[in-house]
């Protein structure tokens, strides 16, 4: 161990450690009409261009290379970009942020990456009669060495604003000290809650599940408090009755539940 905490290593860290998460958005669209409206307009929010964009900017807070990318827009919908990073060439490893530690706000900190690759999957679809649409972005950002992707899991939550997300971390391989003694994991880590910025965590309710011995972490968070007419696509609350209002409600409210257990679960009325 080195005087400043770190361990000596032979040479090159060989962990591998891999943040994937899916964010979830949902909304209620009263008509055939405005199902296929939202879906339209998702798509073209979350098209492959704008997919870039994201990724780029979170190549930029992580300040990483982009050596090559790969995306593709799907018919009838949704996309998928990948992007090949290395770290950016230093003149001083003392100078890179090696801490794990609560990542980057959208306009925060730039951080190095090493050889890694970061990508996205969208996927857009529709309950087929109760008005329910949900997109899902499927994200990972996969790194090689001693940096965390855990950094660039705040900005992406921020520049996503989703209803649920559900988050998997895991530290694979090992690496070798100059000892010869191999190593499963380099920080200290009991949750991925500890690298959530306090804002977000004042939003969501939060639940683990964690196999500590394998080094894998699992964080699902749903959001707390909503309002309606964040949900209602092409229509407001004032367009709808009182019995209306509340069997949308239960409807959403059931949706979201669903997806955070991750399984399906019995009206409310039965």
């Amino acid at each position: 161990m080195a005087s400043n905490g770190k361990i000596k290593l032979q040479g090159f860290n060989n962990l591998t450690k891999s943040l994937s998460f899916c964010i979830y958005d949902v909304c209620y669209a009263k008509t055939a009409e405005q199902k296929a409206e939202y879906i339209e307009y998702i798509d073209e929010q979350y098209n492959a261009d704008r997919l870039t964009e994201i990724l780029t900017e979170v190549c930029d807070i992580i300040g990483a290379n982009v050596l090559n990318v790969a995306r593709q827009d799907y018919d009838p919908q949704g996309a998928s970009v990948t992007i090949l990073v290395a770290e950016e060439p230093i003149k001083d490893a003392e100078d890179v942020d090696q801490s794990e530690k609560p990542g980057p706000l959208p306009d925060s900190v730039v951080a190095h990456l090493d050889k890694s690759h970061i990508c996205v999957h969208t996927y857009p679809e529709a309950h087929p009669d109760n008005g329910i649409c949900t997109f899902r972005a499927d994200i990972e950002v996969s790194t090689c060495g001693v940096i965390s992707p855990l950094k660039a899991l705040n900005y992406l939550i921020h520049k996503l604003e989703s209803d649920i997300v559900t988050i998997d971390y895991r530290v694979r391989g090992f690496t070798r000290d100059v000892d010869g003694v191999k190593h499963y994991i380099d920080h200290d880590i009991n949750s991925i809650q500890n690298f959530i910025s306090d804002d977000i965590r004042d939003l969501y309710s939060m639940v683990d599940v964690n196999v500590y011995q394998e080094n894998i972490f699992h964080t699902k968070m749903m959001l707390n408090d909503y309002d309606l007419n964040n949900y209602l696509f092409g229509t407001t609350t004032q367009d709808l009755t009182g019995k209306e209002v509340n069997e949308i409600t239960e409807r959403l409210f059931k949706e979201m539940r669903e997806i955070f257990y991750g399984r399906n679960l019995p009206d409310m009325a039965e």
